[in-house]
């Protein structure tokens, strides 16, 4: 089986090639398995060397758009295309034309690929919980269900809806297979922080834990809708490998939450490394963001998933420990039983 991760060297893009190379198969939309015999990874830059050394990947490094426009980011014999690569929600609202070049005109650029190969790949577009958003003219409901109709209050939220649309009439028209799912906020993410709105909802956690002081721009009180990353890559996978008649409807499905607050999220941290943790986080609001967070939905009733046997995280602390044993070498502070 031929696979094309976009973002394949951002955080979930390694993530998921590190998941699929482990697998070693993949049963599409519920076909009987195949083996995984090539990855095709695009990107700015070069994923790690452990998936540069595994023969069965390949890597194209630059500009998606340019990519497209040469005819090298779909090789022949595609069968599936996970589409993660976007600008963020804070990049997004700092320039314009950045969003929709990179999350608009790229996957628009991406489909017609898949359309021009004539393979008709299954298409697993990465959207985002940032489709819903509150206002005063027309506020959410309580409970943001699968066919909640979405109200985007940024750049980035719109630019993944009109995504979702078109991925979607892409599969009415036979073009691809269209698998849209919605992600929820992902953390704990590694790494260093990156310009979306949330990036504090991982950073918050990350930084304590290495000893290096950490912002939280928002109100302990503000309720947040979370995954982790391996909840996250979970559900990628099984929107691939989900038959027709399991997944249903071509719209969006969104993958489960964890509901909990900012202020819950630091008391998962202080259970985990205690009160040297909790001290280093900074509680000054930030006006830009606190505007755009507290839009967002944080009560999901993920039904389609839950039909598809995906289930939420069970606890932040749970989270917050996976994340200190997977990256022992980014955690500095000691960690309580």
């Amino acid at each position: 089986m031929n696979i094309v991760i976009t973002g394949g060297a951002g955080f979930l893009g390694v993530r998921l090639a590190r998941t699929l190379l482990a697998q070693g198969t993949l049963a599409l939309i519920g076909a009987p398995a195949q083996p995984i015999t090539r990855l095709t990874l695009l990107d700015r830059a070069a994923p790690p060397a452990d998936l540069l050394a595994d023969p069965r990947v390949h890597a194209l490094t630059g500009d998606l758009n340019t990519q497209l426009e040469q005819g090298q980011a779909l090789p022949a014999g595609t069968q599936l295309v996970f589409h993660l690569a976007a600008a963020v929600s804070g990049e997004c609202e700092a320039d314009f034309d950045l969003g929709m070049r990179s999350n608009l005109a790229a996957t628009h650029g991406l489909l017609e690929a898949c359309r021009q190969g004539g393979e008709r790949p299954v298409f697993v577009f990465a959207s985002s919980l940032a489709v819903f958003g509150n206002s005063p003219e027309q506020p959410l409901p309580s409970v943001i269900t699968d066919t909640t109709l979405p109200t985007p209050q940024s750049s980035y939220g719109i630019q993944k809806f009109i995504g979702e649309q078109l991925v979607a009439d892409y599969g009415r028209k036979g073009f691809v297979t269209a698998r849209n799912v919605r992600l929820m906020t992902v953390s704990v993410r590694p790494g260093r922080p990156n310009g979306a709105a949330s990036s504090f909802l991982s950073g918050m956690i990350r930084e304590p834990l290495a000893g290096v002081k950490a912002p939280c721009p928002v109100p302990p009180e503000t309720p947040v809708a979370l995954s982790s990353p391996a909840r996250t890559v979970e559900g990628l996978v099984r929107a691939a490998d989900a038959s027709p008649a399991e997944w249903g409807a071509r719209t969006a499905i969104n993958l489960p939450a964890l509901k909990t607050t900012a202020g819950d999220m630091a008391a998962a941290l202080g259970k985990v490394a205690g009160s040297a943790a909790t001290d280093l986080l900074d509680w000054t609001p930030d006006p830009a963001i606190v505007r755009i967070v507290s839009t967002w939905p944080a009560d999901i009733d993920a039904a389609r998933a839950r039909g598809l046997g995906l289930l939420p995280d069970t606890s932040f602390e749970a989270i917050v420990r996976d994340y200190a044993r997977e990256n022992p070498d980014a955690v500095r502070l000691p960690l309580q039983p």
